[in-house]
């Protein structure tokens, strides 16, 4: 029966028509954006979860890389680009295989056993050894805290600070940061720091190294047989790979709660760790060898010495951010250093450890 007025061809086109759909009221252009869009939510679905899986574990592993370039770890290096330009190079590349290798055995302990190293080597070897193990670890570990406040206070003179009001400043953040701290705000913490070391880079382009020598020489190994070379070249390795790095490590994935089941991306975590800290070391040689080498300063003390020597070499700008790069690094180093040594204390000795028990709780820890 057809509606008054209305002709009964328009009355049937109507009631067989589709219902109108909220894309219905978009312009048709919009649709082919629409169906891209959804295939491309389907196509990459397994990849936008991996990294989510990857990014709820991350942490540990670029956090224990990037504090090895602590105000030891620059001075050294900046060293070797000053005595040896771009020469030295190529040693980044074993070195990053050798770090990412001890790392990741480290990792792979912790996760499976869900036991931090030192408590490890107590079961295995008993506790005598592991006593000595402390002991030695307690007085390196010290060595390097006060080289991290030497660093603190040779940044910030260049800042115009004294290092008798910079020192206690930044003792007494780090104190506060671990007392009040849990383990997942400070790893937070860390992870920002870490982006802070990019410093170098930005110091790096300014001093306008010659790119294509340093690929060159990263890639093409070039010896020397003589004292000085070597000696350097054994730096380089024992700043790049620390004994107290191996225990933080473990007792960071354990202190995370890491499982087996996420073991993958934790040896992602720890690969991607492995690689960021070498690249900011190749920007560390590069910037001093392309300003200090080339200009003849080849003798240079600490990173402090080399941050004041790149202001009339490279700018006022390459020379801060290199102090400030020395800055982050130190306080980086002196945040970690004593929780390193605190986990091989107590987990050698059958104690509590870790930031997220309360002072309370965990004593001998804090």
């Amino acid at each position: 029966m057809a509606v008054l007025g209305e002709p009964e061809e328009i009355k049937q086109e109507t009631e067989n028509s589709a219902p109108v759909t909220r894309w219905k009221l978009i312009p048709g252009w919009v649709e082919p954006w629409r169906e891209r869009l959804a295939h491309w939510g389907k196509v990459t679905r397994f990849w936008r979860r991996r990294a989510l899986l990857f990014l709820a574990v991350v942490g540990p592993g670029v956090i224990t890389s990037n504090v090895d370039n602590d105000a030891g770890g620059i001075s050294v290096y900046s060293q070797a680009g000053a005595m040896f330009g771009y020469a030295l190079l190529w040693s980044l590349i074993p070195m990053t295989i050798a770090l990412y290798v001890t790392e990741e055995m480290c990792a792979r302990m912790g996760v499976v056993t869900g036991k931090g190293l030192s408590d490890l080597i107590r079961e295995e070897f008993g506790f005598r050894p592991t006593f000595f193990l402390i002991l030695a670890g307690l007085i390196v570990d010290m060595g390097n805290v006060a080289a991290e406040f030497a660093g603190v206070a040779a940044s910030m003179q260049i800042f115009g600070i004294s290092k008798y009001v910079a020192v206690p400043i930044a003792a007494i953040a780090v104190w506060i940061l671990v007392m009040r701290g849990t383990s997942r705000a400070v790893e937070k913490i860390f992870l920002a720091v870490c982006v802070l070391y990019l410093s170098y880079v930005v110091s790096a382009v300014l001093a306008k190294p010659d790119w294509l020598l340093a690929a060159r020489d990263t890639v093409i190994p070039s010896m020397q047989f003589n004292g000085g070379y070597l000696l350097m070249l054994t730096a380089l390795v024992g700043t790049t790979i620390a004994p107290w790095q191996f225990f933080y490590l473990q007792a960071a994935f354990v202190e995370k709660r890491v499982a087996r089941r996420q073991y993958p991306q934790a040896r992602a975590d720890v690969l991607f760790g492995s690689i960021s800290c070498m690249v900011i070391v190749f920007f560390i040689i590069v910037c001093t060898a392309a300003t200090l080498h080339a200009s003849g300063h080849t003798n240079i003390v600490d990173a402090g010495e080399a941050a004041q020597a790149l202001v009339p070499l490279a700018g006022k700008w390459a020379g801060m951010l290199f102090a400030f790069g020395l800055l982050n690094a130190s306080l980086f180093a002196a945040s970690i250093l004593p929780l390193s040594t605190a986990h091989v204390i107590c987990e050698g000795m059958g104690f509590e450890a870790g930031i997220d028990h309360k002072f309370n709780d965990a004593p001998i820890f804090y």
